[in-house]
């Protein structure tokens, strides 16, 4: 899995780009800033996001802290690439994590959790690219995976963890249904249950993300981070403990688990949904996320499928093929209308269609279908 590289990064980046397009390169159809997110059926529409009471923690009691960011980075350092920041728009950097081994950023928590823990034997529940990280590393490793998917699972990502080596097991139901097999079967079996997002050695993991941005970009104001268990944003938010930086979370309009459990000051489970971010379908925030994400990101905001897939889209035209999961953030971005510059935007995922037929073609077996 080319350990030891690591890919070199250029110069501090700049948010100027002459050649990046700007607002009206966006998809006609694509609603502007101001157009309403739908609201969960059942659910009063979410309303502005505001800034979090005592924003500036840097983790909950007793979880993992910015030094866990900082072990994380020494310990998967041989295993993943340093991915780049690249000009999208004015103002606009994304982080290039579709760009990572196994097209996301789900293999810095998989490889951190993994080695930390020595496991041999490894269950998951998971929307696809946490699978398909631990189905990679563990074929270069020798550790046995079995990955639990919910119905509406994407087919493409299950047939690459499976050309990869690991075993499927799939369930009727959501998210929820998922994490109970998933911790069943671990129990049943021995193995080391590691979750997708819920899990403080993969929080530790994916806040590695965030200490990259700003460490090749220093003057970053806001961060936009992808948000559906948790792990990526409360590990950014680890990552920014001390640093003024806005930390802003983007989830998906009909699943605004965090949004709706911080207006509640408790976590909130909602019911199954749907949407073309088809891994930020979680229904409700983690153990491990919730109290790091309560007490340090300043915004959560929802974006419609419509943004979603125009981002994808633009991001399309400036050659990056992003998942609907990974143009979360830059649909964030988007309905924000861009008004705090120097702004990142984290792209989580390249795990298209073609993506994955490509790299299940690479394993020398066919695709199921």
């Amino acid at each position: 899995m080319n350990a030891g590289r690591t890919e070199v990064m250029p110069d501090t980046p700049s948010w100027t780009d002459p050649a990046a397009p700007g607002p009206a390169a966006l998809s006609p159809a694509a609603p502007g800033p101001a157009a309403p997110s739908p609201a969960v059926p059942g659910h009063a529409a979410p309303g502005p996001a505001v800034p979090r009471p005592g924003g500036r923690a840097q983790a909950g009691a007793g979880g993992p802290g910015p030094e866990d960011v900082r072990a994380a980075a020494r310990r998967i350092a041989g295993h993943i690439r340093r991915t780049p920041l690249l000009p999208v728009l004015p103002g606009v950097l994304i982080k290039a994590e579709h760009r990572q081994h196994g097209g996301s950023f789900k293999l810095r928590g998989a490889v951190n959790a993994v080695l930390a823990l020595g496991a041999r034997r490894v269950v998951t529940g998971s929307s696809g690219n946490h699978g398909i990280a631990l189905a990679r590393l563990a074929a270069g490793l020798g550790v046995r995976v079995t990955v639990v998917l919910a119905a509406g699972a994407n087919p493409a990502k299950v047939a690459l963890i499976e050309a990869l080596g690991g075993h499927t097991v799939g369930v009727a139901g959501g998210v929820a249904e998922r994490e109970v097999r998933a911790r069943a079967l671990a129990e049943e079996s021995g193995a080391v249950l590691i979750p997708s997002s819920d899990h403080e050695l993969v929080v530790a993991g994916q806040g590695t993300v965030g200490r990259e941005i700003l460490a090749d970009a220093p003057g970053t104001r806001t961060v936009y981070v992808p948000t559906g268990g948790g792990g990526l944003l409360a590990g950014v938010c680890l990552a920014a403990g001390g640093h003024p930086v806005r930390v802003v979370g983007v989830e998906p309009a009909t699943t605004p688990r965090y949004a709706r459990s911080l207006a509640a000051g408790r976590p909130v489970r909602l019911p199954p949904s749907d949407t073309v971010a088809d891994g930020l379908r979680g229904q409700q925030p983690g153990t491990v996320p919730y109290p790091i994400i309560r007490d340090r990101v300043d915004d959560l905001i929802a974006v419609s499928d419509t943004e979603i897939l125009a981002a994808a889209a633009l991001l399309g035209r400036r050659g990056i093929e992003a998942e609907p999961s990974g143009a979360v953030a830059l649909a964030g971005a988007l309905r924000a209308g861009r008004s705090h510059d120097r702004a990142v935007a984290i792209v989580s995922g390249g795990n298209t269609a073609a993506a994955l037929t490509a790299a299940t073609a690479r394993t020398h077996l066919p695709v199921h279908t």
